[in-house]
């Protein structure tokens, strides 16, 4: 039987959330994201924020790595400050993730950076973000739609050769692009919706949701990268 490739995906820690009769701390995330990792061939992990300095062991045990979607990353870490329409700050998340990006680059694993995770992305080798841009979250708390174009050539051109209709919902963008990294989708509007590190045999961040969609390609695509790493066919 075909091992399936192990896959860490990062999540939120939220204090106080209720469910039943319960109100705890918790670390929580969508279903969407564990799902998506399953239908493409995955075993899906979740990774709560944990001290940076754990991230590379963290990471020695996977086979890939997502960095998931959620609150905006704090300027400080690109030498901004913060705009009238920038979010609070996660520390702990933005160290724990901005940690295991590192790890997960040094050991060449594949990476996906989904939403704030392609931003952190960018942060973590060296590039800027813009604090507010209209237009990508129409109405709170709902997913919209748009398309995005792909760039020829690219790693994701590769997996999703014509223009795509993405599930959306972010109000930060890539401004200044991190070193080695390329665009490799965008939007119609010229937004960066897609980037990849030219160094890198398997490094994707998507601005967009996948896991909100029915499109398995891009997720596909790294746990077939993830097992060609463990040496092992393509799970079905």
């Amino acid at each position: 039987m075909t091992a399936r490739p192990l896959i860490g995906i990062s999540t939120y820690a939220e204090s106080g959330v209720r469910w039943g009769v319960w109100r705890l701390d918790a670390v929580l995330l969508p279903a969407g994201y564990p799902r998506l990792v399953q239908r493409a061939g995955g075993l899906a992990a979740m990774l709560p924020p944990d001290a940076p300095q754990r991230a590379a062991a963290t990471v020695a045990r996977l086979d890939g790595l997502v960095v998931a979607g959620g609150p905006d990353v704090e300027p400080v870490h690109y030498g901004a400050e913060p705009g009238p329409r920038t979010g609070p700050p996660a520390r702990a998340r933005d160290a724990w993730e901005l940690a295991l990006i590192e790890a997960a680059l040094d050991r060449r694993i594949p990476l996906l950076g989904i939403c704030r995770g392609m931003q952190l992305l960018n942060v973590a080798l060296g590039g800027t973000l813009v604090q507010h841009i209209d237009g990508h979250a129409e109405v709170p708390g709902t997913f919209g739609r748009h398309p995005v174009k792909p760039v020829p050539g690219t790693l994701y051109a590769g997996i999703a050769p014509e223009q795509t209709s993405v599930p959306t919902y972010h109000h930060q963008s890539v401004d200044r692009l991190g070193t080695n990294l390329i665009p490799s989708a965008y939007a119609e509007d010229g937004t960066v919706e897609a980037i990849e590190l030219a160094t890198s045999p398997w490094t994707l961040g998507v601005q967009w949701h996948p896991e909100m969609g029915n499109d398995l390609r891009v997720m596909q695509a790294l746990t077939t990268a993830a097992s060609a790493l463990r040496g092992q066919p393509s799970p079905p």
